[in-house]
């Protein structure tokens, strides 16, 4: 399947969900409201819900859609899970890492399951785990920078050392996201 594929089928269940939770609501559909295309931007080069060019990325940022309903779930600013998306798959919902990350938050095996992750490729389940771990590494820590180390280094790594680990690529990592 190619990135296209999943991102289309992604955004054809956000808009399934959206449909059921204006449904539940008592709002009107989408179609009488502000069609959930309109918030999206496609890339440039291709037509909402189109397909890309052979060889064009899906980047983080068009993961935007996606992201935000599950950001907001867990009370996360969307800029800062597009940027650890950014960081950690460059957008690439079938990324998997030399030690076995995968998907666009890149989760371990072992985490994805204890998240409850079943396809760590499913964009939809991989943000929300990531998410969700982020969150709960947020409230672990108390503190984003700690947080993000976590997140790329692991919590364990963190309590060992008291702090962000002196790894080089544990620091450019959370300068990335927050710089």
């Amino acid at each position: 399947m190619r990135i296209s594929d999943a991102f289309q089928r992604t955004l054809e269940r956000v808009q399934a969900i959206e449909a059921r939770l204006q449904s539940l609501r008592g709002e009107p559909p989408a179609s009488a409201a502000q069609p959930f295309e309109s918030a999206f931007v496609a890339p440039v080069g291709f037509p909402v819900g189109g397909t890309p060019p052979p060889g064009m990325q899906i980047r983080a940022r068009e993961w935007a859609p996606v992201v935000a309903p599950i950001a907001a779930r867990y009370n996360l600013d969307t800029e800062l899970v597009l940027r650890i998306i950014e960081a950690e798959s460059g957008g690439d919902p079938r990324a998997v890492s030399p030690k076995g990350a995968m998907g666009l938050m890149q989760l371990m095996p072992e985490t994805a399951r204890a998240l409850g992750v079943s396809d760590p490729f499913d964009p939809v389940q991989n943000i929300e785990g990531g998410v969700r771990y982020l969150s709960h590494l947020l409230q672990r820590f108390g503190d984003l920078r700690l947080a993000l180390a976590a997140y790329n280094a692991g919590p364990g790594r963190v309590q060992q050392y008291g702090g962000v680990p002196p790894f080089p690529e544990t620091q450019r990592y959370i300068e990335r996201i927050l710089g």
